[in-house]
């Protein structure tokens, strides 16, 4: 039935700010300004994230408060995208770890401290 995740959305106070940060600091790509605040950018595997402009403060979250903490990227090179992120000053959450059975992660919080998980696993869950 359902077949794919298309978009996840965030918002925020200054969602051009925030999304200038996914462009310049993670190299996603605007697909989409409808010139009032919300944007998409864009993952190369067409992953989008919708970056909209928040009208109310939504409050402090906890690490572990109910909800959605963070969203988890892949790439190729873990060791020289973490490089690429510390050169790039993101405000790191817990540097790199790696598991008894080899999982790399590292978080990081994007401009409005929404947490991000950078994660290579050696064997794909699926």
């Amino acid at each position: 039935m359902i077949k794919g995740v298309e978009h996840i959305a965030v918002f925020s106070k200054d969602s051009k700010a925030l999304c200038d940060w996914y462009v310049n600091v993670l190299g996603f790509t605007v697909v989409y300004d409808n010139g009032k605040g919300t944007y998409f950018v864009a993952m190369e595997d067409k992953m989008m994230i919708e970056i909209c402009k928040a009208e109310e403060d939504g409050g402090a979250f906890g690490e572990k408060t109910a909800g959605i903490r963070h969203i988890a990227f892949t790439c190729d090179d873990f060791e020289k995208t973490v490089e690429e992120l510390k050169a790039k000053n993101v405000e790191i959450v817990a540097d790199v770890s790696v598991s008894g059975s080899g999982v790399k992660t590292f978080f990081f919080k994007d401009l409005d401290g929404n947490i991000h998980h950078l994660i290579a696993r050696p064997k794909p869950l699926i």
